[in-house]
C-alpha cells in the first residue's frame, strides 16, 4: 500500500478538472493505495491556502501521481519540484 498524492492542473478546467482527479483516486483506492486528492477540498480558500494543505499532503506521501497537463500549471510544477525534494515516487498519467 503506498499514499498517493493526486497532482493537475485546474485552472480554466471545468469544473476545476475534479472529474480526472475522482478518477484517478477511484483506481487507486482499486489498487489498495491511499489517495490524497485535492480536487476533495473545500471551495474558497486562497490559493496560498491551497498550497499549504497540498504540501503538508505531499509530506504524507511515497508518491506523487501527476494527471495529463501538470506541465502548464505552476501550482503542480511547485508541488513536483517539492516532491522531487523528498525524494517521492512520481507517477505520471
Amino acid at each position: 500500500m503506498k499514499i498517493v498524492y493526486i497532482a493537475g492542473p485546474t485552472t480554466g478546467y471545468e469544473n476545476f478538472n475534479r472529474q480526472s482527479f475522482h478518477n484517478v483516486q477511484h483506481q487507486l483506492l482499486m489498487d489498495g493505495d491511499v489517495a490524497l486528492n485535492p480536487a476533495n477540498l473545500p471551495d474558497g480558500l486562497t490559493q496560498g491556502e491551497y498550497m499549504d494543505i497540498c504540501f503538508a499532503m505531499i509530506r504524507a506521501a511515497d508518491a506523487i501521481y501527476l494527471l495529463n497537463g501538470y506541465e502548464e500549471s505552476k501550482g503542480v510544477m511547485a508541488e513536483l519540484a517539492y516532491a522531487e525534494k523528498l525524494e517521492l515516487e512520481i507517477v505520471k498519467q
